[in-house]
């Protein structure tokens, strides 16, 4: 396997794959230096680990062909794809996608072709700390779905390999529903962080005014799901608000993006959502407003 974007999901995920025994090659940018003296650390509610000894590259061509790469980076660095993928390719190399939003599948897709690839949902809270240091502070649950589905099994296979590395993993739902029931989280909490001016998720909901927007922002997720063919529910409104609750001063990945002042998902997360939405005749106004204050804020930051 071959982790490319070393950041905290790729470090927890593949960490816990190698910690399993799998042969697991990180791809590694600016950590290289750190994780290949100290190795990776975790802090995690479901038990600290540490990968003393890490297989660590600084190139796809040093990692050379794979089975099975897991692409964990943000999708802003997407123009990179091609570069990166091709070095890793052998005739049955296959491809999992754990990035947010939409899109991925379909720009990885476009490189290798759609029956190598796959995607999968992390409903996980995780947090780099520092150079190969994440905390994992909830959840951990992985859905895996194929982009081209068909009979090889490719997906059953990926499950079993993450959990025998202990984490919770399942055969999702179709994955474009899968992609979209994320989004009701991601699309407000993720959002409205970087609106608000980098608060984190207990500061939103202690607001009853932001409460009632973040309802809203779901609601338009849910119904221009359902537009598209999509069979989402609107208890999920209900069931992502409760989730969220008990995680206290969460920090969204988006919200620290933007306060670390690194590029932010604007495309997969909120774009690509509101303009598959107006192709299907869906107007979402909270969202176009949020995507306005969003490019605002990130505009004042430069």
């Amino acid at each position: 396997m071959a982790v490319v974007g070393s950041g905290a999901i790729g470090l927890y995920y593949g960490g816990r794959l190698a910690q399993a025994g799998e042969d697991v090659r990180f791809l590694l940018r600016s950590d290289f230096d750190e994780v290949k003296l100290n190795g990776i650390r975790c802090t995690s509610v479901h038990g600290d680990f540490t990968l003393p000894e890490v297989k660590g590259y600084r190139s796809a061509e040093e990692i050379g062909p794979v089975d099975l790469v897991i692409v964990s980076w943000k999708a802003t660095a997407n123009g990179h794809l091609r570069e990166v993928l091709l070095p890793l390719l052998h005739a049955g190399t296959q491809l999992l996608t754990l990035q947010n939003g939409l899109g991925n599948c379909e720009a990885i897709a476009a490189i290798t072709g759609p029956e190598r690839v796959l995607g999968a949902l992390c409903f996980v809270c995780l947090n780099r700390l520092a150079p190969g240091f994440v905390s994992h502070t909830a959840g951990g649950r992985i859905s895996v779905g194929e982009f081209s589905p068909d009979e090889r099994g490719r997906a059953q296979e990926v499950v079993a390999r993450f959990k025998a590395a202990g984490i919770p993993a399942e055969l999702g739902e179709p994955l474009a529903e899968a992609q979209w029931t994320k989004l009701v989280w991601n699309v407000p909490f993720n959002g409205l962080s970087i609106a608000e001016g980098g608060v984190t998720t207990d500061e939103l909901l202690r607001s009853p005014e932001i409460e009632t927007e973040i309802r809203c922002l779901m609601q338009e997720i849910v119904t221009a799901a359902r537009a598209i063919g999509l069979s989402l529910s609107e208890e999920l409104i209900d069931f992502n608000i409760e989730r969220t609750r008990p995680m206290g001063p969460y920090r969204p990945s988006s919200m620290i993006d933007y306060v670390e002042g690194r590029e932010v998902e604007i495309g997969p997360i909120w774009e690509e959502p509101l303009r598959r939405a107006k192709e299907a005749g869906v107007p979402m106004p909270h969202l176009e407003k949020l995507l306005q204050r969003i490019r605002a804020r990130l505009a004042d930051r430069w």
